[in-house]
């Protein structure tokens, strides 16, 4: 019942209230994007969503116009070469994915869920199919965002997507939410230029 209806109505409702609370942020923002570098504000790239259909993500630009297209931020040789200085910010405090409130209005996305794979990580898409995680919406955040964001591994991340896919609960969605409000304060798992140095740390051990 929460899954297939209620679920979609919160969403709606959160993200049109987010729209309007922050607008001004949006604005201010918006403006220091456009300051900073030349090229668009907002920033489109296509991604995976429900049931492996593509939708075009919005966020704000935090990279220059000339930085490789269709490409994980953690593949590129040098990414803090391409990112901006305003996007340093948005992407250390996750502002950059503000826009993406949008997304959620349309029924591209909902406020939680797996972050939407790129349309060619045919790794993670192929993991989270093992788990269903490819069925449902994708969200602005979700489970593996407040377990290790950027530091887990692919085969470990889609297994916490496919955990949360099995236990869809509006009390599992309340403890993503704060979760994510806590782990945006501490920055917690943002590694640029990385990912799965959480599964090296234990190895390490």
């Amino acid at each position: 019942m929460y899954q297939n209806s209620i679920k979609r109505v919160v969403d709606f409702i959160l993200a049109l209230m987010g729209i309007i609370i922050l607008s001004p942020i949006l604005l201010i923002l918006c403006i220091a994007i456009k300051i900073d570098s030349r090229g668009p504000i907002i920033f489109k790239q296509k991604r995976v969503g429900l049931n492996k259909s593509h939708f075009n993500i919005l966020k704000f630009r935090t990279m220059k116009v000339d930085t490789p297209k269709e490409m994980p931020t953690h593949l590129l040789e040098n990414p803090d070469f391409f990112i901006t200085k305003v996007g340093k910010f948005l992407r250390k405090t996750s502002l950059d994915e503000l826009p993406q409130l949008f997304n959620i209005l349309k029924g591209d996305m909902a406020v939680i869920g797996p972050r939407p794979a790129l349309w060619n990580q045919y790794d993670l898409i192929e993991e989270r199919d093992k788990y269903q995680a490819n069925d449902i919406r994708p969200g602005l955040t979700g489970l593996a965002q407040i377990s290790g964001r950027d530091e887990l591994a692919i085969p470990v991340k889609a297994k916490i997507d496919g955990d949360y896919t099995q236990n869809i609960s509006f009390i599992m969605d309340l403890k993503c939410f704060i979760g994510t409000i806590v782990a945006v304060f501490k920055s917690d798992g943002v590694v640029e230029g990385g990912t799965g140095t959480l599964e090296e740390k234990e190895e390490i051990r």
